[in-house]
């Protein structure tokens, strides 16, 4: 998973604990990354329906539903895709030792187990919500620590 993947999850998770829309600045900077960069993965949980953007002086970004119906394999897929990591190429079919096509009629082992890998990594990845993550932040940092968070992005930078 790209790096954007952990980037657009922390959004989420802090967009929980307001109920007005955050400029991508004020992300950005709670979350001291470029905003150039940021603003990339804005725009993919924004395609995605994820978080929807609000014009204007009080505009900022927002997610579009309630975080317990907002899942890790949503946001995952908001940003890198939803192909899987493993894509086979038939490499059996290649050298000198290759295997003809027309006996290539079903997956190989390699991609069998790579098919049931890919299966398992979606359902972990479906069974969190954003919500279950903003509890163990909860969890983590004590209660109170998205409450903070929401108070510190509520301030106006300065």
């Amino acid at each position: 998973m790209s790096g954007g993947v952990e980037w657009a999850l922390h959004c989420c998770v802090v967009l929980t604990s307001v109920r007005q829309p955050v400029p991508a600045a004020r992300l950005a900077e709670l979350h001291d990354i470029s905003p150039t960069y940021l603003a990339k993965q804005l725009q993919a949980l924004s395609r995605a329906g994820l978080i929807h953007s609000v014009q204007g002086k009080s505009g900022g970004y927002a997610l579009t539903r309630p975080p317990e119906l907002i899942t890790v394999l949503d946001v995952v897929d908001a940003v890198d895709g939803p192909d899987p990591a493993f894509v086979c190429t038939e490499i059996r079919r290649r050298g000198p030792m290759a295997t003809p096509a027309e006996a290539c009629t079903t997956p190989c082992a390699i991609s069998r187990a790579m098919a049931t890998a890919e299966s398992a990594r979606r359902e972990a990845l479906r069974a969190i919500s954003v919500a279950d993550l903003a509890k163990d932040v909860e969890s983590d940092y004590g209660t109170g620590a998205l409450a903070g968070i929401g108070a510190w992005l509520r301030t106006p930078s300065g």
